[in-house]
């Protein structure tokens, strides 16, 4: 009998700490070649819709992320995003069961990079700046909380000053840490220790005399090739780590736009945070330096996740 996990079990069960642990093992397994993906399918629907595709194989169990994107259903009863994770057993290629992809994703997301800090910020990091205000900066607030329990100091900016000032009352509440709502991008981020980007903006904003040495960026909101939130210079500037650095060279913009204007070269990857946890690439070399993640978002997170709830660890 296929088992159906929707939202509401699914929040209760893929808590963040449980995911930053599953996703440091997808992510330290797809880098040793234990799991494997292909690059993800997205077939455009009429009405600058998208129907996206993503599967990986994880050993015993492989599965998909099947989800829709709508962003005309934004002000209505139906969210932007629908769809699940189906998740199939290896051994016979029968259908095992399925669950709420938007919980996996929204989770899922800021575990990742919760990985990512873990591995390459400064332990002692005690200002976070997160600049975008919806699911995502929420997950990343939790997230970034969970593996630095050292942050004191929260700012935040949003480009609906109204959502901003709801999100730090909300994340003031919840976790006990005051946030305090910013006027600009600039002002949000100064000497910070870790900064999160989680906006669909199409134009790069965060610039690189604003990032003081030693701060940690995750750059999480754009995923396409000609998007990015990150300037050229601040790439340049920084240690580039990818989640998976095979798609970072097709889709990451992050990369490939300064990498177009001959700002960096190919080798301007350090590695993937994966091989950062197995040891066969490098984390941060100095207190002084800034290390940059660039998250893409990967199938093997969404089938380890959905894995987890339909059949457990």
């Amino acid at each position: 009998m296929m088992i159906i996990i929707e939202e509401k079990e699914a929040l209760e069960k893929l808590t963040m700490p449980v995911c930053i642990d599953l996703m440091e093992k997808a992510l330290s397994d797809l880098a040793a070649g234990k799991c494997f993906q292909p690059m993800r399918t997205v077939l455009t629907i009429p009405g600058n819709n998208s129907f996206g595709f993503m599967p990986a194989h994880l050993g015993d169990y492989f599965g998909a992320k099947i989800i829709t994107a709508f962003h005309a259903n934004l002000g209505t009863k139906y969210p932007s995003h629908m769809g699940y994770v189906m998740i199939f057993d290896a051994e016979h290629g029968a259908p095992v069961g399925m669950a709420d992809a938007n919980v996996i994703t929204m989770v899922r997301t800021g575990a990742v990079s919760g990985v990512a800090t873990k591995y390459l910020s400064r332990p002692d990091s005690k200002k976070l700046a997160v600049i975008g205000c919806g699911a995502q900066g929420r997950s990343h607030l939790e997230a970034m909380l969970c593996v630095r329990p050292s942050i004191e100091e929260v700012t935040c900016y949003d480009i609906r000053p109204e959502g901003a000032q709801r999100y730090a009352e909300e994340m003031t509440a919840k976790f006990g840490r005051p946030v305090k709502v910013c006027a600009s991008v600039q002002e949000a981020v100064k000497d910070a220790d870790v900064v999160c980007t989680v906006t669909p903006s199409k134009e790069a904003y965060l610039q690189a005399e604003w990032i003081k040495p030693g701060c940690h960026v995750n750059a999480v909101g754009t995923f396409t090739p000609t998007t990015r939130e990150v300037t050229s210079a601040l790439v340049a500037r920084s240690r580039l780590y990818a989640d998976q650095v095979e798609a970072m060279k097709k889709e990451a913009g992050e990369y490939l736009i300064p990498l177009s204007e001959g700002l960096i070269t190919e080798e301007h990857i350090v590695g993937s945070i994966g091989d950062v946890i197995n040891g066969t690439a490098p984390a941060r070399g100095s207190d002084d330096e800034i290390t940059l993640f660039d998250a893409l978002g990967l199938a093997v997170e969404d089938v380890m996740c959905g894995k987890y709830l339909v059949v457990g660890a």
